[in-house]
């Protein structure tokens, strides 16, 4: 029988690498219903992260730095739902490239992941944001938490491109990197705790987020009435593009450079 690892063991990031590569095989292979679905509740469980933010942040008199820790903080929900309940997220999934850049997954089976776990997170997330309208939800504080979900919105359409796709690149490196990290964990707290700190950073520090924005923009215009289609459509194309490179790129690629190489010189 193999021996349990030992709860304070960590793995180290060479074994991570091979991990995620072996999780990134699985996730391809998966059919297209199951896959689907487990990308719906994906965009449902960021879009609870996204109400509980709201929430949290709305009325808050302790100062701009500890409201955006605390809504950090509340946010981070979607992802630990997401990794311990089991989901598929689009932003997570670019840690696939890894297995891409190592030959054994092909970019049509990337693309294909890629595609149909982005349509069931945009369904999860515009779902949650019309039953989230049509709940009343938004009515708590005689209406502020629905102005802070429209100033929200309204903050998110007025981001320049540059801006948004720089703070879409860093959001999903951090993002990555804590998804990255709960391979590291042996136990669903040591997970949560990973999970805790990037999300939380990427949150307080104002970064984009694809799957977020696909329920904070909608949500923030249902309640306002007002729908800009044309500038949502801009932010979620351009954030899009960026979580690609922050995760794609500049995690899954670098530690494939380091680690899974042929000749590669990295540390265990």
């Amino acid at each position: 029988m193999p021996e349990t690892p030992h709860p304070l063991d960590v793995v180290a990031p060479a074994q991570i690498a091979r991990l995620v590569e072996e999780v990134g095989l699985r996730k391809v292979a998966l059919p297209f219903w199951p896959l689907l679905t487990l990308g719906v509740l994906a965009g449902a469980f960021i879009a609870f992260g996204g109400m509980f933010y709201t929430v949290t942040v709305t009325g808050s008199e302790l100062g701009l730095g500890p409201t955006r820790l605390l809504g950090g903080m509340a946010f981070s929900l979607g992802l630990v739902l997401v990794i311990v309940g089991g989901a598929e997220l689009f932003t997570g999934n670019s840690l696939i490239v890894l297995a891409l850049a190592d030959g054994k997954v092909t970019l049509a089976q990337l693309l294909r992941n890629w595609g149909i776990v982005y349509l069931g997170n945009l369904i999860g997330s515009l779902g949650t944001a019309a039953l989230v309208h049509f709940s009343g939800t938004l009515g708590l504080g005689d209406g502020a938490v629905g102005a802070t979900a429209v100033a929200i919105a309204e903050g998110k359409l007025s981001l320049s491109v540059t801006e948004a796709f720089a703070r879409a690149i860093l959001c999903n490196v951090l993002v990555c990197l804590a998804v990255w990290m709960c391979f590291a964990a042996h136990s669903v707290s040591g997970k949560v705790l990973v999970i805790l700190f990037p999300i939380t950073a990427f949150v307080a520090l104002g970064f984009e987020h694809s799957i977020a924005n696909m329920y904070l923009i909608p949500v923030g215009m249902l309640h306002a009435g007002e729908f800009a289609l044309a500038p949502a459509l801009q932010n979620l194309a351009v954030v899009t593009a960026g979580n690609v490179v922050g995760g794609g790129v500049l995690v899954a690629l670098v530690y494939w450079l380091v680690y899974l190489r042929p000749g590669k010189t990295g540390g265990s």
